[in-house]
């Protein structure tokens, strides 16, 4: 037997190929980080604020807000941190905390997609009904169960990867911890945690995709449907921003865990694009053509500027 020094702290090397472009990196990262932040904050206050607002639609769309204000906030500041010159050191401890709230928020957003592709199926197809079936308390459950579900699926990968030992080196291939560029790491042997985390991201991305498609073919075949114009294009209208942003993240998460070989750089690109610039457009893609929101948010900066002049 071998004794082993067990390593305490890892050390993140970064984004690959990028040496030399820390300034120009951080500057760009830190206006993704900041526009971020504020879009989904707008919108928060924007629901939160205007009671027109306060049906199911926007109420998962405030879900996802909070989905981006925390998903960008998981690997930007240490990000931003060791691109400002500060070191690249994450604890064991800190790195497990990554890893869980990467994976946790990551499989949250597949079903959070799914259960907002659902919440426009019913909409479109029966709107009747809509707010019968779209309750207040299965709402509430759909939620609740999303988040809960992405707890669930990083404590797995999370235990998978952390119950390893790791002896050394301790210097991580990348900018935030993940699973792929930890388990090369490990002393022994991780192709069960592997195999696992594979075959877990791989088949919730696809399960949830093939049920937003099922979704979506449904309310095309319901759009053909409407006689009017008008009506199919106010039709489309509320369906259009949601596919958008399924492009935006699902495009990412196939590249990167369907690929059999992927290039480090191509990666990291890749996961920035779904770490940083989704969350920075998804504040853009549901509010410049959502008329209920943009009124909302000019109703809360009037009332916030009359509440300044009364002052």
């Amino acid at each position: 037997m071998t004794n082993h020094t067990m390593v305490t702290e890892f050390t993140l090397l970064g984004i690959p190929e990028t040496e030399g472009l820390e300034k120009v990196l951080l500057f760009l990262f830190s206006t993704l980080y900041a526009c971020a932040l504020l879009g989904n904050f707008l919108i928060l206050i924007a629901i939160i604020s205007s009671p027109t607002l306060h049906t199911p639609m926007y109420f998962f769309l405030g879900n996802l807000s909070i989905f981006d204000l925390c998903f960008c906030s998981t690997t930007g500041p240490k990000m931003l941190s060791y691109l400002s010159g500060h070191g690249r050191g994450i604890s064991f401890q800190g790195c497990a905390v990554q890893h869980f709230f990467y994976h946790c928020l990551g499989c949250t957003l597949c079903f959070l997609y799914t259960v907002m592709a659902y919440d426009r199926f019913v909409a479109i197809c029966f709107p009747l009904r809509y707010t019968v079936i779209m309750n207040h308390r299965l709402c509430c459950v759909l939620a609740t169960g999303t988040w809960m579900s992405g707890c669930v699926h990083a404590t797995i990968l999370t235990s998978l990867t952390f119950k390893l030992p790791y002896c050394g080196p301790s210097e991580v291939s990348y900018y935030f911890c993940d699973m792929l560029a930890l388990l090369p790491l490990a002393c022994e042997d991780s192709s069960l945690a592997q195999k696992v985390g594979f075959t877990n991201v791989g088949l919730l991305s696809l399960i949830c995709f093939f049920l937003i498609v099922v979704s979506y073919t449904r309310i095309g075949i319901s759009i053909l449907k409407i006689r009017s114009t008008e009506g199919r294009q106010r039709a489309f209208s509320t369906c259009s921003a949601h596919l958008t942003a399924i492009i935006c993240v699902y495009g990412p998460v196939i590249i990167i865990y369907l690929q059999p070989d992927p290039s480090p750089l191509l990666s990291a690109i890749i996961q920035i694009l779904h770490n940083l610039v989704t969350p920075t457009i998804n504040p853009l893609i549901y509010s410049l053509r959502n008329k209920d929101v943009k009124a909302a948010l000019r109703h809360v900066f009037l009332k916030r500027c009359l509440n300044m002049e009364s002052k």
